[in-house]
């Protein structure tokens, strides 16, 4: 692949990266609660990285094109970040001096992050709209591979931003427990308002 497709595929990628949105919401939460931004960025990279393999693999756009599977697939996933939005607002996270570093702990972060990527039809769609852009029939990389390429560029992109607001979020709010919970109970209401837009737009198609 040329080096002018890979760099003008990473503007675009890195403008999507910083818009501040559920995936920033989820970091922000899990720097409040001490050493897990690493373990919760990791789940929300899986999450991207799986999205990457379905739309190389083909299966994206099979799904797409099957509004019932893609209904059930965004209904499950604004079911989830509706679950954890309401969790955010009831039970806002503190700042922890003393964080918990139980292998069990740092996997239910990762596993709630690969859901809430994986499981956000957005990331999907916006893979399947995306990806297939930015490739080269003419390459001597075949279309699949160029995919998994891009997504990779992505990736790397996503991990590095995540982490920063991540480990941002707990220096700037560590000692700042009032400012946490709110920040903590914003991305609650995040979550849960993208959560209710996903939903109503299938109500709409039903309707």
């Amino acid at each position: 692949m040329e080096i002018s497709i890979l760099a003008t595929f990473w503007t675009v990628s890195i403008l999507f990266i910083i818009t501040p949105g559920v995936d920033w919401a989820y970091a922000i939460s899990a720097g409040m609660k001490g050493r897990v931004v690493f373990p919760a960025v990791t789940g929300l990279i899986l999450g991207h990285f799986a999205a990457t393999i379905v739309v190389a693999a083909g299966i994206g756009t099979l799904v797409a094109n099957n509004p019932l599977v893609l209904m059930i697939i965004t209904t499950i996933g604004a079911g989830y970040l509706l679950w954890v939005g309401i969790n955010l607002l009831k039970s806002p996270p503190i700042p922890s001096a003393i964080a918990m570093t139980e292998s069990d702990y740092w996997l239910n972060w990762v596993k709630k992050g690969v859901c809430i990527s994986g499981l956000n039809p957005k990331v999907f769609l916006l893979f399947l709209a995306l990806l297939p852009q930015f490739t080269d029939p003419s390459s001597t990389w075949s279309i699949p591979v160029q995919i998994i390429a891009l997504g990779v560029i992505h990736i790397i992109s996503c991990s590095i931003v995540y982490l920063m607001v991540g480990y941002s979020s707990k220096i700037i709010l560590q000692t700042r427990p009032k400012a946490a919970q709110f920040v903590g109970r914003t991305s609650g209401v995040l979550m849960i308002f993208i959560a209710l837009i996903l939903l109503v737009e299938q109500i709409d198609q039903l309707i």
